[in-house]
């Protein structure tokens, strides 16, 4: 039987259909996700109204989840603790209009998470933005709460107010932390720079998660030729929100003036033989253990290319030796039986 003829222009149009379903699932899933964020809101603000006007106790909740559950057998979410966490969350939220703009576009999981691990209410909703703008699952979430993001975000020192133009100058200040977590990294106590190079383009993932969002990858020891002299680049980034490259130049020490002028000197090069027509000027990055605010300021002073100076943290080796193997983890694990594990519905 003769294969049936492709008509000219199909699979462009069925490609189109297919992008066309996915999006309509997803505003599906989110729209159910919303509207079970506002009746979980709308329970917890019930759950609190009655008790204060009725004096009802904490043993309202284990029995309204009792109740909930035989009412609706096959539904999950109605356990005593995820009903206190529908009494928190409207505690933590006693506004609709935040509510609804934010919190409800995240999952309960990540609501939980800023739930437990945030009293601030100002600083709750810096993560639960931030969650919603990089689409972080709720481990990722967790992480950078843990790690307190929010106070690394933005802080590295540069001159990039020097060097750039205002607006763009802003736009990197944001994209750069300081310190960087690294505590993906397991390095013994005499390791040297290119070990550290090593670790992070072989968990190039978790690198980039804790770099932040915009950076692509794109190469380690990139060699440059220049004036008749070889020149490899630690690690080069190119970033698709600032749209320029990004030279990260690692050290295992302290920062010292001199590491400006070597920057200063790649960027130049990359600036010459990689940037292209709608590429902005590259910004460097000068990862180091520890430095000197003053001799930053000082040493970054009068240079032509923008900068950035942070610091970064690894797990510590005896903190490595502790952790468990993974395949201790897995036999924990294997151990465990369903009971304990907490039920969050």
């Amino acid at each position: 039987m003769p294969k049936p003829t492709v008509p000219d222009g199909y699979a462009e149009w069925l490609t189109q259909l297919k992008a066309d379903i996915r999006q309509a699932q997803t505003r599906a899933v989110l729209a159910v996700n919303a509207e079970m964020i506002m009746l979980y809101w709308r329970i917890g603000r019930e759950i609190i109204g009655r008790q204060a006007a009725q004096g009802w106790g904490r043993g309202i909740i284990p029995k309204l989840a009792a109740d909930l559950r035989a009412e609706f057998p096959g539904v999950k979410g109605f356990s005593a603790r995820n009903l206190g966490y529908m009494k928190a969350l409207a505690e933590a939220w006693p506004s609709t209009g935040i509510l609804q703009r934010v919190i409800a576009k995240l999952p309960w999981g990540q609501n939980i998470e800023l739930l437990d691990k945030l009293a601030d209410p100002d600083i709750r909703l810096w993560y639960a933005k931030a969650a919603i703008e990089h689409g972080w699952s709720r481990p990722i979430l967790a992480h950078q709460i843990e790690t307190r993001l929010h106070e690394r975000d933005g802080r590295s020192l540069n001159n990039f107010a020097e060097t750039l133009p205002p607006v763009r100058s802003d736009m990197a200040k944001a994209a750069f932390r300081d310190p960087y977590v690294l505590d993906f990294v397991n390095l013994a106590a005499d390791a040297h720079e290119r070990h550290l190079e090593a670790a992070l383009t072989e968990k190039i993932k978790e690198f980039l998660l804790a770099l932040g969002k915009g950076f692509a990858f794109i190469g380690n020891q990139y060699h440059l030729g220049f004036g008749g002299e070889d020149f490899y680049l630690d690690l080069l980034f190119y970033h698709t929100r600032l749209h320029c490259y990004v030279v990260v130049d690692l050290k295992m020490v302290a920062f010292k003036a001199e590491f400006g002028g070597k920057m200063n000197l790649y960027l130049s090069i990359v600036d010459d033989q990689l940037r292209t027509e709608g590429d902005h000027p590259s910004i460097g990055l000068i990862l180091c253990r520890g430095k000197n605010g003053l001799i930053v300021e000082y040493a970054l002073r009068g240079m032509d290319r923008p900068i950035a100076v942070s610091d970064y943290q690894l797990l510590p080796p005896a903190v490595a030796e502790a952790l468990p193997s993974p395949e201790d983890v897995k036999g924990t694990l294997d151990d465990l039986v369903e009971g304990d594990i907490p039920d969050v519905d």
